[in-house]
């Protein structure tokens, strides 16, 4: 612009609108007669202008063409990492159950898979840093890809009852030995979950009232369990420690183990392999291989305790 109103010794405005007509090559007459010096200053700003917009234009198109590959190798490499998991776990639906529930096993390991449909919830799961798969969970081909036949655990919390049913039973027929958590709105489907194939079904209206119950009835209590599930406290929490035959604690009486002088720890209650629980164990009670022992204490002597029951575990 400035070229003209030197060379040509144009007003400003002639100058700028011969400069946009050049630029844009839309082929209008020149404002006045230009000077061979003019033609010359003219031609130099067309191929550096036209050189301009494409040099933009090809930053734009590599932007494009470099986010789309990041995308799909991302993508590839996730695919991967879901393919060489084990014993993992599987969440279906990531609304706010399903989001909340992720959170908390995250805690103990970043092993999840989660299937999400809506694409609204796609950034959220990037933003989460999820593993995760878009589609329909109850497709059996979207389940396979989560590698359902060596995850441990799936959790249906799908929107709907109807949804949840068809899942559990998709679910179970791919992996029989899946341990199965259902979601149910409704009362009434908890024994068609059941019969579908889920091992637990959860209502979380009814958990959720029965908490607030809590709350009113037995403060204490409530705030005594809050701190102690949350795992947000490190004074003290609560744990359960499979016993394997392996262990150095089998057949012997609780008394014997030392657990409480050794590690500071409380023995609540113990979980036998039939299924039968005992609640504060006698001190002659043996521990057998397969129980399940319910402690409570603070974090670092858990670890500690859980590395010494089971060594090949920790």
């Amino acid at each position: 612009m400035s070229g003209y109103m030197i060379i040509e010794k144009w007003n400003l405005l002639d100058a700028a609108y011969m400069t946009a007509i050049t630029l844009a090559t839309v082929g209008f007459m020149e404002v006045h007669e230009l000077s061979p010096i003019g033609r010359i200053f003219t031609i130099i700003l067309i191929f550096s202008g036209v050189g301009y917009f494409v040099y933009i234009a090809g930053l734009v198109i590599q932007s494009i063409v470099e986010g789309e590959i990041q995308s799909i190798l991302g993508r590839k490499r996730l695919d991967k990492q879901i393919s060489n998991m084990k014993n993992h776990y599987i969440i279906c639906g990531y609304g706010r159950i399903g989001r909340v529930l992720c959170q908390l096993i995250k805690e103990e390991t970043n092993d999840i898979v989660v299937i999400e449909e809506n694409n609204e919830l796609m950034a959220v799961l990037e933003k989460d840093k999820m593993h995760y798969l878009h589609g329909n969970a109850s497709d059996e081909d979207i389940l396979e890809k989560a590698n359902i036949k060596n995850a441990s655990f799936l959790v249906a919390a799908l929107g709907t009852d109807a949804a949840n049913v068809f899942l559990v039973l998709t679910a179970r027929q791919l992996n029989p030995d899946i341990y199965i958590l259902a979601r149910a709105s409704n009362p009434d489907v908890r024994n068609k979950l059941l019969i579908a194939g889920a091992n637990l079904v959860e209502s979380p209206y009814d958990t959720g009232a029965i908490s607030m119950g809590l709350k009113l009835l037995r403060p204490s209590v409530s705030s005594f369990l809050d701190i102690a599930l949350s795992r947000k406290s490190e004074a003290i929490q609560i744990e359960e420690l499979f016993v394997p035959k392996s262990s150095q604690y089998t057949h012997i009486a609780l008394k014997d183990s030392k657990i409480r002088q050794d590690f500071n720890l409380i023995i609540i209650a113990i979980k036998k392999a039939s299924g039968e629980m005992l609640f504060n164990p006698h001190f002659e009670t043996l521990i057998e291989p397969r129980d399940t022992v319910i402690v409570m204490g603070k974090t670092v002597d858990l670890r500690k305790f859980s590395k010494a029951i089971n060594p090949e575990g920790a």
